[in-house]
């Protein structure tokens, strides 16, 4: 699963548009507004399975009002959308490598288990409403889902804008995370495909014992450095490489073989995408980003939830499932178990 490509100019070409219905409502964040007093803004990842590259960049550009163009044999682009720039490709590692006739023959045979990835500009509240509409046209032009297959594994990335460079603004929605992470597993629980394959293991229990020790005030350098040590991969369902090399990439570099791009957001990789479900939204799966950074807003919430877990967590763990339900009670008690 390689990271996505980023996209430089956040600034967005949406407009109203007659004719079109009522966007998906997306609340805001608890910290709405980044640290220039512009909305903090997200990138989103969608992969899918079931159509051509081709087709769904013409459903794209059809229901966002854009206009479609080939890059190359396997990459294509919707220029001038409600939302902005829209890339979509073969979700595989040989896309950046030179075009030739054998890179495409192997891109075309992947096709039937390598996903077509959809990656927008980064989005403000109202795009993001207009991009979950899309998902109606995918999913009736036949788009599958994480469901779909033993071995598709679809996920659903958001890359959400930090709030700031304040550490704590790094550090507290990541404790938020690692505490409440058994209990948005078992609340809504990812494709089994998904946890079978690498890309979104939970994160190791030494590292969230760790993250309490260390506290919703310690330093970021710091916990970058117990991430480094205690879960140095991207394949985690909230994956903090990009933000700590945003603040210090030559530190990732030396400690991660992985290529890790570089940029301000936390890369949020835990969701299924589950288009072929006509009950499933990217709203939903915005609620349970959004139960984090509420929780991370909340001090208090954060220190019962650190001691709940280091009193549920002896010298030994032998199932994640008894923290799981124990912190689903303290998020209800705290009105933030909707996710």
């Amino acid at each position: 699963n390689p990271p996505p490509s980023a996209h430089a100019n956040p600034v967005l070409r949406s407009r109203p548009r007659l004719g079109i219905r009522p966007m998906t409502a997306f609340p805001s964040l608890p910290q709405p507004m980044n640290a220039k007093g512009d909305p903090r803004l997200v990138g989103i990842e969608i992969e899918l399975g079931g159509l051509p590259v081709e087709q769904v960049a013409r459903l794209c550009a059809t229901t966002l009002d854009g206009t479609a163009c080939q890059v190359d044999s396997h990459i294509w682009r919707v220029e001038n959308s409600q939302i902005g720039e829209i890339d979509i490709y073969l979700d595989i590692f040989l896309r950046n490598s030179q075009q030739s006739k054998l890179r495409d023959l192997a891109l075309d045979l992947g096709r039937d288990v390598v996903p077509v990835e959809i990656v927008t500009e980064p989005l403000d509240m109202d795009g993001l409403g207009r991009l979950d509409d899309l998902r109606n046209a995918l999913r009736d032009a036949g788009a599958l889902g994480s469901g779909a297959g033993w071995f598709f594994g679809f996920g659903l990335h958001l890359n959400i804008e930090m709030a700031s460079e304040a550490d704590a603004d790094t550090v507290r929605p990541l404790l938020a995370y690692a505490l409440i992470e058994d209990w948005l597993r078992a609340a809504n629980p990812i494709d089994e495909s998904r946890r079978l394959l690498p890309f979104t293991d939970p994160y190791p229990i030494d590292f969230t014992r760790a993250l309490i020790k260390a506290g919703p005030g310690a330093s970021r350098d710091h916990v970058t450095g117990l991430y480094l040590e205690l879960t140095p991969s991207r394949n985690r369902g909230l994956d903090m490489l990009p933000l700590f090399a945003h603040f210090d990439e030559a530190r990732i570099r030396a400690a991660i073989t992985d290529k890790t791009s570089a940029r301000p957001t936390f890369h949020f990789r835990l969701p299924d995408c589950r288009i072929d479900e006509p009950d499933w939204c990217i709203a939903d799966e915005w609620q349970r980003w959004l139960t984090v950074e509420r929780a991370a807003a909340d001090t208090a919430l954060l220190t019962r939830l650190s001691q709940a877990w280091l009193d549920d967590h002896g010298l030994l763990t032998l199932s994640r499932q008894s923290w799981a339900t124990r912190a689903g009670r303290i998020l209800q008690s705290a009105g933030l178990d909707r996710a």
